[in-house]
């Protein structure tokens, strides 16, 4: 009777146990193309395009990757899909390519990307634009909270394969495009705040500038002040 009693508690308490609950992927640690880098390792297609392999860290949690590339100037992406930790894409030339991959996992409905990479796909240039600027903050669509002053800070970050940045044009509106031209920081300047009023979303442009007279545009963000 007790060894009865025992497999009937065994049982229930087998059956009381909470089922695990799957986790999220976690995001990849992107490898090669190195972030703001010049990739002279792609295999050479013809003379005006090769194919560049990306590479990633494996992330835990994860069954597949996507990995979007995006070529810059013309805001075309390419994707691949991939149970592994590489894919290869054929890139023009000399163009300016932006990277992320994204982790998936079947059983839950969450995917995570990695951080966004910027690299030039190595071509006869003997000199490069400045990557566009990374918004850093507010992000693009984000509510920002004014200070105490009614101020909102701006902030980015700007990267050149030839490091001669040598300056910014910041353009800030509540019109889009905006064409207000604020500030022209030199190359040290990645902040700025200025004056909001709550409720109101602003648009604003980072021109990249260096000294070969090369300039990049970071496309139009906005943010809603609070």
């Amino acid at each position: 009777m007790r060894f009865l009693f025992v497999i009937l508690v065994s049982v229930a308490l087998l059956g009381c146990k909470k089922k695990e609950v799957p986790k999220p992927p976690d995001s990849a640690q992107l490898l090669f193309p190195e972030r703001s880098s010049e990739c002279t390792a792609g295999r050479a297609i013809n003379e005006t395009t090769s194919e560049v392999e990306f590479r990633w860290q494996a992330s835990n949690n994860t069954e597949s990757y996507e990995l979007k590339v995006t070529e810059l100037a013309t805001n075309r992406s390419e994707r691949v899909n991939t149970s592994s930790t590489s894919g290869k894409l054929t890139l023009r030339k000399g163009a300016a390519y932006a990277w992320v991959v994204t982790s998936k996992n079947s059983a839950v409905l969450q995917t995570v990307a990695s951080e966004t990479w910027q690299f030039y796909n190595a071509g006869s240039e003997s000199t490069y634009a400045p990557f566009p600027a990374e918004i850093i903050t507010p992000k693009m669509g984000a509510t920002a909270f004014r200070d105490i002053n009614n101020e909102v800070e701006l902030s980015w970050r700007g990267t050149d394969v030839d490091n001669d940045i040598n300056g910014y044009e910041v353009y800030f509106s509540t019109e889009s495009p905006p064409e207000a031209l604020i500030f022209s920081p030199g190359a040290n300047g990645a902040t700025l705040k200025v004056a909001v009023a709550s409720n109101t979303v602003y648009y604003w442009i980072i021109i990249t500038k260096d000294t070969e007279g090369n300039s990049s545009e970071s496309g139009i963000f906005e943010f809603r002040a609070q």
